[in-house]
């Protein structure tokens, strides 16, 4: 963008004892955020580093190539290339076709002056504000037609109970096998082919007065009614990411069993990065 840019992002895991699986980062004008698929239960992976492990790899590598490569350099071929690097990394220790390798969604964008470039794959969002204050977010659902079913049986029993545990292993189980299946659904795991299919775009950077990348303990917000998109938005500039996650924790606790919001967790893990333009520039890694 011709004006400076002010980057604000955080993380927190959704259970302390937990090591966190979002991943965010901002290099100059570039921001990633990973949101990674870890497995209930503790099922296998075939992986002896494990998801937050994958998450930081993939991020750090989508950043560095967003960062050093053409300013038009398409963002899925850049992703793509990172799927391949992270792939090699860990194919002579890991079992990379075991349906729960770890895998993640993936939020990519990059400010230039002409434009801001985009790439969603996978249920995180991207909000962005224009200059007349409408919003845009683009969000990837397709893993929402996959085990349907199973997904529908899990949310029908009280959240955190053993049943409604042995309900989220059976989907999760249902659900793996068809990560980047020509049925399934696209993610960034071990095939560089699924960036392909991520959802890519560019806005006209003047167009811009604000967005935010959102993994989907954020988008919480607004799909439990605590406030609209502009809301959000608005949180982040004027109190930032801490008071943001502080309300989505707070209608959590309230609904500990999931009878008015139905989930997989009580509580997930939260990320976000936020940046509004006319600012001035901040660096930041956190996950």
């Amino acid at each position: 963008m011709s004006t400076p840019v002010l980057f604000r992002l955080a993380t927190m895991p959704g259970d302390p004892a937990r090591p966190n699986e979002d991943f965010a980062s901002v290099l100059g004008s570039c921001a990633i955020l990973l949101d990674g698929s870890g497995a209930p239960g503790d099922l296998p992976t075939g992986c002896t580093h494990g998801v937050p492990w994958y998450v930081r790899q993939l991020g750090a590598r989508c950043l560095a190539g967003m960062a050093a490569g053409e300013p038009d350099e398409p963002l899925d071929g850049i992703l793509a290339a990172a799927i391949a690097y992270v792939s090699a990394l860990h194919a002579s220790t890991c079992d990379l076709r075991s349906p729960g390798t770890p895998s993640s969604v993936v939020v990519m964008a990059r400010t230039g002056a002409k434009s801001l470039d985009y790439l969603v794959l996978g249920d995180s969002a991207l909000v962005i504000e224009n200059a007349a204050g409408s919003i845009e977010a683009v969000t990837d659902r397709r893993m929402d037609q996959v085990a349907a079913a199973e997904y529908q049986a899990m949310l029908a029993l009280p959240t955190g109970s053993p049943e409604h545990q042995a309900a989220r292993i059976a989907f999760v189980r249902r659900q793996q096998p068809m990560r980047n299946q020509p049925s399934g659904y696209p993610i960034a795991s071990t095939d560089p082919g699924a960036a392909g299919e991520a959802l890519t775009g560019s806005v006209p950077a003047g167009e811009v007065r604000r967005a935010a990348m959102l993994s989907d303990g954020v988008t919480r917000f607004a799909e439990f009614g605590l406030g609209a998109w502009n809301d959000l938005l608005s949180t982040l500039a004027l109190s930032g990411p801490t008071a943001l996650f502080a309300r989505i924790r707070i209608a959590e606790d309230g609904d500990p069993e999931g009878q008015r919001w139905p989930r997989a967790k009580q509580h997930d893990d939260v990320g976000v990065v936020f940046w509004e333009s006319g600012t001035v520039v901040r660096y930041g890694v956190t996950g």
